[in-house]
This record gives C-alpha cells, sequence and structure tokens, in this order.
C-alpha cells in the first residue's frame, strides 16, 4: 500500500480496505468494501418472503416485494412477472 492511500471502513462488516466506494441514499452517504455489502445495506426487503430486493421488484400499498408472486399473497392484485 503506498503511504498516500488510507483504509476505510465497510459499513455492513466492517472490514477495513483501501478500494471501497461510497453510495449515497436518502441523504446519507454509506462506504462499502463490496457490493454484496451494499446490498445488504441498502436492497429493500420483500414484505412477504423477507429476501433482499436486487432487481427492480414492485411497490404497491406502501410496501416492497421481490416478484409478482409475493405480491399476490399478500393480496396486491394486477402486479404481473411477465405476459404470456
Amino acid at each position: 500500500m503506498k503511504a498516500h492511500e488510507s483504509m476505510q471502513r465497510c459499513d455492513t462488516c466492517g472490514n477495513e480496505y483501501r478500494r471501497t466506494f461510497t453510495l449515497s441514499a436518502d441523504g446519507r452517504s454509506y462506504t462499502f468494501d463490496s457490493f454484496e455489502c451494499a446490498i445488504h445495506k441498502l436492497a429493500p426487503v420483500c414484505a412477504h418472503c423477507a429476501c433482499r430486493i436486487v432487481g427492480h421488484g414492485i411497490e404497491a400499498g406502501g410496501a416492497f416485494y421481490c416478484c409478482a408472486h409475493c405480491s399476490k399473497q399478500e393480496g396486491i392484485q394486477g402486479a404481473i412477472d411477465r405476459v404470456a
């Protein structure tokens, strides 16, 4: 490591790493050492199955869902994952 490179700490796992990156969301900045840690910290959680939503997902009734199936299980009507 060169003298001018500083070690930064990941906000999710606490790892100190010289190649961290910063993401901003909702007016706050976060430092991460991997996309995996960023997902664990910032990705919304499906209101039905509790998985992290990495793709587009579905937002309905004030909640987030990973897919149409999960939204339907919670009583949301009209959501579809694909057409025919």
